[in-house]
């Protein structure tokens, strides 16, 4: 063989008459043969051959010469390769990133986070990770997961303190370099079971919206390769990520907690039977996925048994949970207004006094009665506050619109109103309704109006219903009459005097006996 100077500095054996299998490295000697072959002369073109001489990378280019001897040119390649394989690190390393972005905030669950970020880096960062949500006393919610294994959820009782960096990290401090923890000192609770003994660890924050979301341990056994600075600053990154996704969801689930427990407050009351007489009430929002909005109900027991229950129904203009705040309102100020229950004239006027001095410019409609069972009959006084007038349904299917009327409650400073008495028999009732019902859009043709006339009709035949088949039998006609149009907030309620019955002793035996 034959080389030139530079080749005898890289290979030093190489000098004139040597076999080239004596001092190149095998994968050179192997495409060294297979190009020498008759049949193999021309150059392939796959791309240039790619091998490793000392710690050195090198492209090896042949020519064929026109003796048949081939000569081989060698390039320097290490720096190209290492760039090489940086970019695919980077690439593998961004993409793992980016799907953990989206596998985390794919979900609002506090635990399911945390089962993904144990998972996630235990495959790709560690041999076993830790997801470490804060302290709640003494006891820390541990999710530990083995690479290919599922996530364990655990609660641990332990100071962070013991472990070098946990404690910092819970608090959102920076991360202790791995290379000052001791993975010998790691309590037992730390090392999963079956997992051996750890010959690196990285404790990591997981950094939330404004205060820390939990820690991040990452685990590897004693024949794995300890962690790099490289690889600590990449799981920081990722925790960051995971951090986020957590922290948005345990704000998520103290929101959900907080709004369930003013949403109760704003939720129409389940309604029964109360001194005697039927209550009951039915409310639809505006839209579907939403629990409240502007249209409401109350009923009131009275305080002293044998007086009147007091019931409000009440429409705020608008729709949302903006009416459902002012309807929150109204209720909690017509209950402190229930020493004057009898005066619905005055409870009325304080609750327009009270509206017009808040920052809410939207305004209301309301209808108070006050219901009080006399012997089989049921004593009715309704007031209209700008609401659509009560229907009464008789015994015998006909309906009776109550004479009261009067304005808006929270638009001017003097509101007027004027209250009727009414008396309903066994089976009668009286429906309290919003006008999201009778404005309800649609039909055969999409866009009629139901309208009062359709409302009373459909009143009608439920002469001698319950109150809870009434309300049901109204809101299914309505949701029928509407199908997928939108409309309004829709409530109702129905007050009614229930049939008695009585008991009588026939042949020894008791039989039922109904009485109007």
């Amino acid at each position: 063989m034959r080389c030139n100077d530079a080749a005898r500095l890289l290979l030093p054996a190489a000098v004139s008459g040597a076999l080239l299998a004596d001092v190149a490295p095998a994968w050179l000697c192997l495409a060294h043969d297979q190009l020498s072959l008759p049949a193999q002369r021309a150059v392939p073109d796959e791309g240039p051959l790619r091998g490793v001489i000392g710690w050195r990378r090198f492209e090896a280019h042949p020519i064929v010469l026109k003796d048949g001897s081939v000569a081989w040119w060698l390039v320097d390649d290490t720096d190209h390769q290492l760039v090489r394989e940086a970019l695919r690190m980077e690439r593998e390393r961004t993409a793992f990133l980016a799907k953990a972005s989206n596998v985390l905030l794919s979900s609002l669950n506090l635990e399911r986070c945390m089962d993904v970020t144990a998972r996630m880096a235990a495959e790709s960062l560690a041999d076993a990770a830790l997801a470490i949500a804060p302290a709640r006393g003494p006891r820390l919610p541990v999710v530990t997961c083995l690479r290919g294994g599922a996530p364990a959820l655990s609660t641990v009782t332990a100071n962070p303190e013991d472990v070098p960096g946990l404690g910092e990290a819970l608090r959102g401090f920076p991360p202790v370099p791995s290379r000052w923890i001791d993975p010998t000192t790691a309590p037992e609770w730390m090392v999963p079971e079956g997992f051996g003994p750890a010959g690196s660890i990285v404790v990591t924050p997981l950094p939330g919206h404004g205060v820390p979301a939990g820690a991040l341990i990452l685990l590897r056994r004693a024949k794995s390769a300890a962690f790099s600075a490289e690889e600590e600053v990449f799981a920081r990154l990722f925790a960051a990520r995971a951090g986020a996704a957590m922290s948005a969801a345990r704000l998520y689930a103290e929101q959900t907690a907080i709004s369930g427990i003013l949403m109760r407050e704003l939720l129409p009351p389940a309604l029964h039977q109360i001194s005697g007489v039927d209550f009951a009430g039915g409310y639809r929002p505006s839209a579907d996925h939403e629990r409240i909005g502007g249209d409401f109900y109350d009923v009131h027991p009275a305080a002293v048994e044998g007086e009147a229950s007091l019931v409000s129904l009440g429409d705020v203009c608008g729709k949302g949970l903006e009416a459902a705040v002012l309807t929150g309102k109204i209720r909690n100020t017509l209950h402190a207004l229930l020493p004057l229950a009898d005066d619905h004239q005055r409870m009325l006027s304080l609750l327009n006094t009270a509206l017009l001095s808040s920052h809410h410019t939207r305004f209301a409609t309301l209808v108070l009665a006050s219901a009080m069972r006399r012997g089989n009959m049921v004593d009715l006084r309704l007031t209209s506050g700008g609401h659509p007038s009560p229907l009464i349904v008789r015994e015998d299917g006909t309906v009776e619109e109550a004479a009261t009327h009067g304005t808006l409650i929270g638009a001017i400073p003097n509101v007027f109103s004027s209250t009727t008495a009414a008396s309903l028999g066994p089976g009668e009732s009286c429906v309290l309704y919003t006008d999201g019902i009778t404005e309800a859009r649609g039909g055969p043709m999409g866009d009629d109006l139901f309208g009062e006339d359709r409302l009373k009709r459909v009143l009608s035949g439920c002469a001698g219903m319950p109150a809870e088949g009434i309300v049901e039998h109204v809101q299914m006609t309505a949701a029928e009459w509407l199908g997928n149009s939108p409309h309004d907030d829709m409530a109702v309620v129905v007050i009614s005097a229930p049939r008695t019955h009585h008991l009588s002793a026939v042949n020894g035996h008791t039989r039922g006996r109904f009485t109007a």
